[in-house]
């Protein structure tokens, strides 16, 4: 159990989210999307795969809530979160799904065999411990906005207006939730460094395995990579341009073709 004054704190960041996102971010989906220029969308196979299968993670939403409430007996700011949290993920899953009806590339009899299947599985939680689940969050939402970002490149580049306009809110919506997180944890962490870093598994082989690997295998690279890139670095002089690769949500795990970049939901 957290000391009250911890809970107070995680109260006071969570009126900090609440209050920005009221004034700042809040978006509709019927209003704000572009609906108007569904004529400009190109039928592309790989934007609809994808936004099928984003749709399809978000559609685990219930069990997304159901562990994590579970976990937070007691504290209320992390709790209201969390019911914010799933009102915004809710409106994700809805306005892909909208996406795809509106432009004719999924009929409604298969989004709904889409659903029944996704509700027919269970996600479960990879942790028992809220600190544990505060950490994973605060890389699960970080690592599922690049993604979303990636998306809507491939998207703007591909001329589809719409979906581009959509990625752009829910990559908004995903980073708002990783600086939450990354705001809880850093407060578990002033309360109690040594034990959050033991409790969260956070050590060079846990980084190096759980994180680095998968990272490397997402992007097609490999171990060696990453001392072939500083040793040609060494030796030209050159400097060379950061780059960013999108990994998978671990809440879900599995990955469409490369070229797509996009997640398969599984089960937990």
């Amino acid at each position: 159990m957290t000391s009250r004054a911890l809970r107070e704190a995680f109260h006071r960041e969570y009126m900090t989210f609440f209050e920005r996102a009221e004034r700042t971010r809040r978006w509709n989906l019927f209003e704000d999307v572009p609906w108007d220029r569904l004529d400009e969308v190109p039928r592309d196979d790989r934007l609809a795969l994808c936004a099928e299968t984003f749709c399809g993670v978000e559609m685990f939403l219930p069990d997304y809530l159901r562990e994590h409430l579970s976990l937070l007996a007691g504290d209320y700011g992390q709790a209201w979160f969390a019911a914010n949290w799933g009102y915004e993920e809710a409106k994700h899953s809805l306005v892909l799904r909208e996406y795809l009806r509106r432009t004719g590339q999924r009929t409604e009899d298969q989004l709904h065999d889409y659903a029944e299947q996704i509700m027919a599985r269970r996600w479960r939680a990879p942790h028992d411990d809220p600190r544990r689940m505060t950490a994973y969050l605060a890389v699960q939402e970080l690592t599922t906005f690049v993604i979303y970002r990636k998306q809507r490149e491939l998207a703007r580049r591909t001329g589809d207006p719409v979906l581009a306009e959509v990625y752009r809110f829910i990559a908004r919506d995903e980073m708002a939730h990783s600086r939450f997180y990354q705001r809880m944890l850093a407060l578990h962490l002033d309360d109690d460094r040594v034990t959050v870093m033991r409790t969260a598994g956070v050590d060079a082989r846990v980084f190096f395995t759980e994180v680095v690997l998968p990272l490397l295998a997402a992007l097609g690279l490999s171990r060696g990579d990453l001392f072939r890139v500083p040793a040609e670095t060494a030796r030209t002089g050159a400097t060379l341009p950061a780059r960013t690769g999108a990994t998978l949500p671990a809440r879900t795990g599995g990955i469409l073709p490369a070229q797509a970049g996009a997640v398969v939901p599984t089960e937990g």
